[in-house]
């Protein structure tokens, strides 16, 4: 089946085809580290890895990058503000952000050049942008000439007189346009900065990604460019045009967007006090899947609006999986499970319904109702070995595609199967002879520990809580 993308660029769904397919090339805007990554930062690392996983199980050879923006007025600013080296603050926040992936579970990029190392590659771009005069100093800065990209602000839908009536020049800047942006620019004094044929200083913010695509993907035009929503105007806005001027093709087949996350309604902001960094989260409620779970529950390209609520909903969604996986590996596969050659077509029916959503735009909404549909229906089949030794396996490949664990949250080193089940038998006991209250007992003391009973008609079987 082919995969359809919404492109923002054509601003419809349009068949996925790679300029030499098997082969993907992906790039993807990254992290500026001047502080922790938030969940903000955590639904795009998610989404993008989640894409690139789906396009390498279809059988495309993917080269992903994801680019370290390690320069940048941000940066210069909070180490000023915590009287600290530049360098010192780019180190933290790199090893931040990488234990940030490490957390989610989500493997590095192909390649994460940071921009700092990739300097010498900008200067040479900028360079024969300003000897074709598409670009001019200016007092030591270098512009881009809007006015000389004929196709501006087709990335975005706007006009070039509509942008112009929204952007003023600074008092510190002396373009020719106020349209026109910073392809390199000045360094102030005591600021970092490299020497180059203008000043020295350092790479626009646009500049680093057009250099870092094309050189660490090796082409002039990318099968995708994704980012935020946020990014298209002006950063991909600006890139597509230097990118374009600068080889004269086309820069990126399809650009992708992901909508932008909220917390109840408001936009996230450290003054507001809801700024949630993926550690905060981690530290509240000791399992990242919920998180990512919750990123699955709306479609990549539109807003997600965070809250507890929601998180407690993606917590009892996680746990009815998680219950029926735990039911399943008590059940005895026998001959039947072991030696059924082919799935029960239901199961074959969902897995066809679960990559087709995926086909669709990357549709996780309809990916997890075929999940859920799956767990219902091997749930009423659970007394059928063989149906329910295939329906896990299934479920485990989905969950698997979508990039969710069910690893479960550990429990403590001195609980052991063997202990768990001797306090199920003294519940057992306690119930017998009614005494409730020892009962209800046992069962609060091995939640307490991280396990959950659970009363079945066949039965009290336990599970890990989640």
């Amino acid at each position: 089946m082919p995969i359809y993308i919404y492109n923002s660029l054509s601003r419809k769904k349009e068949q996925f085809i790679p300029q030499n397919s098997p082969q993907v090339k992906i790039y993807t805007c990254g992290v500026t580290v001047y502080d922790a990554c938030h969940i903000g930062h955590a639904r795009s690392l998610f989404i993008f890895d989640l894409i690139r996983r789906y396009l390498k199980y279809q059988g495309y050879q993917v080269s992903f990058v994801r680019n370290i923006t390690d320069i940048d007025d941000k940066i210069i600013n909070r180490a000023i503000e915590l009287k600290i080296d530049w360098q010192e603050l780019v180190k933290k926040y790199i090893a931040s952000y990488e234990n940030d992936l490490l957390s989610l579970g989500i493997k590095k990029a192909d390649f994460e050049p940071r921009a700092t190392e990739n300097i010498p590659e900008m200067i040479d771009y900028i360079r024969k942008l300003v000897d074709r005069g598409l670009a001019y100093e200016s007092a030591g800065d270098v512009y881009f000439n809007v006015r000389k990209f004929a196709n501006y602000g087709r990335l975005s839908g706007q006009g070039i007189d509509q942008m112009h009536a929204g952007v003023r020049i600074s008092l510190a800047e002396s373009k020719n346009d106020p349209l026109d942006f910073a392809l390199w620019k000045r360094s102030k004094e005591n600021e970092p900065s490299w020497p180059s044929p203008w000043s020295p200083g350092r790479p626009g913010w646009h500049i680093e990604c057009s250099v870092m695509s094309q050189k660490f993907l090796q082409t002039e035009t990318l099968d995708i460019h994704a980012g935020g929503r946020d990014l298209i105007f002006p950063h991909h806005e600006n890139e597509l045009a230097q990118s374009e001027s600068y080889t004269g093709k086309q820069f990126a087949k399809y650009w992708m967007h992901h909508g932008l996350l909220t917390i109840n309604a408001q936009k996230m902001s450290k003054s507001l006090g809801n700024f949630v960094t993926i550690q905060d989260f981690i530290t509240k409620y000791h399992n990242v899947e919920l998180l990512k779970f919750f990123f699955l529950s709306a479609h990549y390209a539109h807003p997600i609006d965070y809250s507890d609520a929601k998180i407690q909903e993606a917590r009892q969604a996680l746990q009815r999986i998680n219950i029926f996986m735990d039911k399943a590996r008590l059940v005895k596969p026998g001959f039947a499970g072991l030696f059924f050659k082919f799935h029960p077509k239901a199961i074959v029916l969902l897995k066809k319904k679960f990559l087709a959503a995926l086909d669709d735009d990357f549709n996780t909404p309809e990916a997890l109702a075929c999940v859920f549909e799956l767990v219902n229906l091997a749930n009423k089949n659970i007394k059928r070995a063989g149906f329910v030794c295939h329906a896990q396996t299934v479920l485990s490949e989905m969950l698997n595609i979508l990039g969710i664990s069910l690893k479960p949250v550990k429990i403590e080193a001195e609980i052991n199967e063997e202990m768990i089940k001797s306090k199920m038998q003294n519940r057992v006991d306690a119930k017998k002879a009614k005494d409730y209250a020892l009962a209800d007992k046992i069962r609060k003391e091995l939640e307490e520990q991280g396990v959950i009973l659970e009363d079945t008609k066949d039965g009290t079987i336990w599970r890990r809580k989640l």
